[in-house]
């Protein structure tokens, strides 16, 4: 058995696809205006993309957990550079901040047009989610890097419109060519980057919306709670300052 080719595998289909499935997930979350869903979702997408970049490129992760903060640390060893924009980022620094908090264990809030920067930052990442560091046999025989080629092809995609990038071989181009897959209807709605139609708008829906944790309310709850459930650390030592 070929080791490097089954390691790829995994990083497809137990990292790439599940992530996509989670991408429509937190998409179907955030129509049904389900906003702690929509964050645990996101993240886990998220996470689960760059652990899938991670893994194509031999980079180990074993303690990066739920932190996509810890993940784009570890990117930083890729033999490539993640160009991601600024909405990008911030989207994922909204989502490290809250998504891992599935408990509302602390206080969240929304604000700005959440699906619409979900769907970029998913399709920015997203681009990167194949083995792109390999060589190619030329005619002469020689053996050519294939790395700066396919990094050239992802950045010319920014310069297209999103729905003519592709990854072969992926979940949601699958999900897009069937018209009769019960995803594809919440994979399209309203998403500018996925799709077949070329679509130039969309109706993005701007949310501001808060809620507080029951801790945020009553930090002197903390020792209670602590003795029947588990808290993070971090959880724990904020709370602590205020109890």
């Amino acid at each position: 058995m070929d080791i490097e080719k089954l390691l790829n595998n995994f990083a497809t289909r137990s990292f790439r696809d599940t992530a996509d499935c989670d991408y429509i997930a937190a998409r179907l979350s955030h129509r049904a205006n389900l906003l702690e869903q929509f964050h645990w979702q996101s993240l886990q997408a998220i996470e689960k993309y760059l652990k899938a970049i991670l893994l194509y490129n031999r980079i180990k992760a074993k303690n990066i957990k739920h932190s996509l903060s810890k993940a784009l640390g570890k990117a930083e060893l890729l033999p490539f550079e993640l160009n991601l924009t600024e909405i990008a980022l911030e989207f994922i620094e909204h989502i490290d901040s809250f998504g891992r908090f599935r408990y509302l264990e602390a206080s969240y809030f929304v604000r700005g047009p959440k699906l619409v920067e979900l769907d970029k930052t998913i399709w920015e990442i997203r681009r990167y989610c194949k083995v792109l560091d390999y060589s190619k046999t030329l005619d002469d025989g020689t053996e050519q890097r294939m790395l700066p080629i396919e990094i050239e092809r992802i950045r010319r995609a920014t310069d297209a419109h999103p729905m003519e990038f592709e990854l072969q071989g992926g979940l949601l181009e699958e999900i897009l060519e069937n018209k009769n897959n019960p995803a594809r209807a919440p994979l399209i709605w309203q998403n500018g980057f996925f799709g077949k139609s070329r679509r130039r708008t969309v109706e993005a829906r701007s949310n501001f919306s808060m809620k507080n944790s029951p801790l945020t309310l009553n930090p002197q709850l903390l020792g209670a709670v602590k003795e029947y459930v588990y808290l993070p650390k971090e959880v724990i030592d904020a709370y602590s300052e205020q109890s």
